[in-house]
């Protein structure tokens, strides 16, 4: 599958471009260790993983009658963050980064971590200088994003076959239909691959792939 004359790309954060899936994993079988609950391996939580969070969380295990989704996430993002710097891009993803920015290919980041917290990883990791919008959630929850894609595709005046939204999701799916862009689902995040190709959609497993797939305006 080839993308032809792109002018945008919007990127999800976690999942897509870090790496982090594995140490979620590890922060939630914690939590669910601490609550006397079982813990899950990688591919039961890929399959669980889904948004609004709070979901994943009741298909965990999880009792909201016994400990409030809150209080859950918020002992969940306090050890997130501890932590958070240990953290890596995945790999190709400052390569891609740098590719779309070098073809003048617009880049804008989006996604349900709290936005100040985005920002600073961005920072941390060196390519907030590639994006021309951050978008992210005002809380610590991750509740979804919509409404962000929503207000940011309204900033952007392409048609539907000029925006590509990469993220690693069913969500982040559902969000390019609701705001009119084009999908691609990279699978080696948060969510089972299976799961991603059920929807029909392009789905990669290396962002290193993007290069061959996807294709700037070309200006005579």
């Amino acid at each position: 599958m080839k993308f032809e004359n792109i002018r945008a790309v919007i990127w999800d954060w976690n999942g897509t471009l870090l790496n982090d899936v594995e140490y979620c994993l590890n922060i939630l079988n914690n939590l669910l260790i601490d609550n006397q609950l079982k813990p899950l391996t990688l591919s039961e939580y890929r399959n669980i993983f889904t948004f609004p969070v709070k979901d994943y969380y009741k298909k965990a295990g999880f009792d909201f009658n016994k400990k409030s989704f809150e209080e859950l996430g918020k002992i969940f993002i306090d050890n997130y963050e501890k932590n958070k710097f240990s953290l890596k891009l995945f790999d190709d993803a400052m390569n891609i980064l740098e590719y779309f920015n070098s073809l003048g290919i617009e880049q804008y980041l989006l996604s349900a971590y709290k936005v100040d917290n985005l920002i600073e990883m961005a920072d941390y990791f060196d390519i907030k200088k590639f994006f021309i919008t951050i978008k992210g959630l005002d809380n610590i929850y991750a509740s979804g994003k919509e409404e962000l894609g929503i207000l940011l595709r309204e900033k952007l005046k392409y048609p539907k076959d000029q925006v590509i939204l990469i993220g690693d999701t069913l969500h982040d799916y559902q969000v390019a239909q609701k705001i009119n862009v084009q999908p691609i689902l990279f699978s080696n995040g948060h969510q089972a691959s299976y799961k991603l190709h059920s929807v029909g959609a392009c789905v990669i497993d290396k962002l290193k792939i993007l290069k061959e797939i996807i294709q700037p305006v070309i200006s005579f």
